[in-house]
C-alpha cells in the first residue's frame, strides 16, 4: 500500500497531468487529491496530424481535453456534403462535451491538424465519479454547465450578427 501511495505522489507523469488539469477552468475548484483521482479516470491518446478524432453523426461517449497540439472542428454543409471548418482548438481547450449530457449524434467533426495529445473523459467514468465521489462530479458538471452556457451565449450573438435584415 505504501509503495502505491508513494508512486501516486511521486509519479512525474501524474504530477504533470495534475498541473495541466489545475490550469483549466473546468477543474479549478478541485483539490490535489481530487485531481489525482480525476487523472486516473482519464484516458490519454496522441493523434497524428490529419487523424480524425470523431465524425459528425457519431454517437458521443466522451469529451476531449486538448493538452498539446491543435484540433479543427467542422460541420458538413447540407448542399455540398463537404465539411466546413468552424473552429480551431488549442492547448487547454476541450470539446465533445455535449456527450456528457446526452447520447445523441455529434454535431460536428473533429480532426487533429497537428500532432495532438488529448485526454478523454468518458461519460461512464463521469457517471462513476458522480456516484462514488459526488463532490468531484458536481464540481465538474457545474463548471461544464457554466462553460457550455457561455458558448451558447456566444453562438447566439454570432447568429444575430449573421441574420439578414427583415423588411416589412
Amino acid at each position: 500500500m505504501f509503495k502505491l501511495l508513494k508512486k501516486l505522489f511521486t509519479d512525474p507523469e501524474l504530477h504533470k497531468k495534475k498541473v495541466f488539469l489545475r490550469s483549466l477552468e473546468l477543474f479549478k475548484d478541485l483539490s490535489s487529491k481530487d485531481l489525482g483521482f480525476l487523472v486516473r479516470s482519464l484516458h490519454s491518446r496522441t493523434y497524428k496530424e490529419g487523424e480524425v478524432i470523431f465524425e459528425e453523426g457519431d454517437i458521443g461517449r466522451a469529451m476531449f481535453i486538448l493538452e498539446t497540439g491543435r484540433v479543427e472542428l467542422g460541420m458538413r454543409e447540407a448542399a455540398s456534403g463537404k465539411t466546413r471548418k468552424i473552429f480551431t482548438l488549442e492547448s487547454g481547450d476541450f470539446f465533445g462535451e455535449m456527450a456528457m449530457l446526452e447520447r445523441l449524434p455529434r454535431s460536428a467533426s473533429a480532426r487533429a491538424i497537428e500532432r495532438s495529445h488529448i485526454h478523454l473523459l468518458y461519460r461512464a467514468n463521469l457517471e462513476e465519479i458522480l456516484h462514488y465521489h459526488p463532490r468531484i462530479g458536481v464540481s465538474v458538471m457545474t463548471h461544464l454547465a457554466h462553460l457550455m452556457s457561455m458558448r451558447l451565449r456566444h453562438a447566439n450573438k454570432l447568429a444575430l450578427v449573421h441574420q439578414p435584415p427583415t423588411y416589412g
